[in-house]
């Protein structure tokens, strides 16, 4: 089995691990309430999606 000859520093395993972390979800306001919700998503304040009321159907 394979030993590695040195250990791995601390710089050089978070330059690898630079891809690994949360990520904050793309949030805007809501153009009719101005209530924060995500993107491209009905909004749960007041229902509306693109200028239409779609959550009272």
């Amino acid at each position: 089995m394979a030993v590695p000859f040195r250990k791995t520093s601390k710089t050089r395993k978070n330059k690898r691990r630079t891809h690994i972390k949360l990520r904050v979800p793309g949030m805007v306001e809501c153009p009719e309430c101005g209530e924060m919700k995500l993107s491209h998503r009905v909004c749960k304040a007041c229902g509306t999606y693109k200028g239409r009321d779609v959550a009272s159907k």
